[in-house]
């Protein structure tokens, strides 16, 4: 079992309760109870809220899977392909619209499952 491949799983589960728990109580719910926003695009938002939940869970399970399964290597491409791209597009988004670091953390936790990921490659 790759050791490293497995907690990059468990770590995007992780992840994603954070993003249900909070994203839930600090997002998605404050923007669907926003009247200043047309409904496509508000309920458009809300359902990509959702798409990045059944993400994160495909991510854990492809990470889980690889641990598991060396011929799936495939699968910890794929899920670190994913957790890397996710960490890098949110610290570009917060350079770019002058954001705070703290303020959207989520390149943190995508940077932890990114490195388990690499250091699962090369073990």
């Amino acid at each position: 079992m790759n050791t490293f491949f497995m907690t990059a799983g468990i770590t995007t589960i992780v992840i994603c309760s954070i993003h249900c728990w909070f994203g839930g109580r600090y997002i998605a719910e404050p923007l669907l109870r926003a009247r200043d926003i047309h409904e496509v695009p508000k309920y458009t938002n809300y359902y990509c809220w959702h798409l990045v939940t059944l993400s994160l869970i495909a991510m854990a399970a492809a990470f889980i899977w690889a641990a598991l399964s060396p011929e799936a290597i495939e699968l910890a491409v794929l899920a670190l392909a994913l957790s890397i791209t996710y960490c890098l597009w949110n610290l570009a988004l917060i350079l770019w619209k002058k954001q705070s670091f703290r303020g959207m953390p989520q390149w943190s936790l995508f940077f932890v499952s990114s490195l388990l990921g690499v250091i699962g490659f090369s073990v």
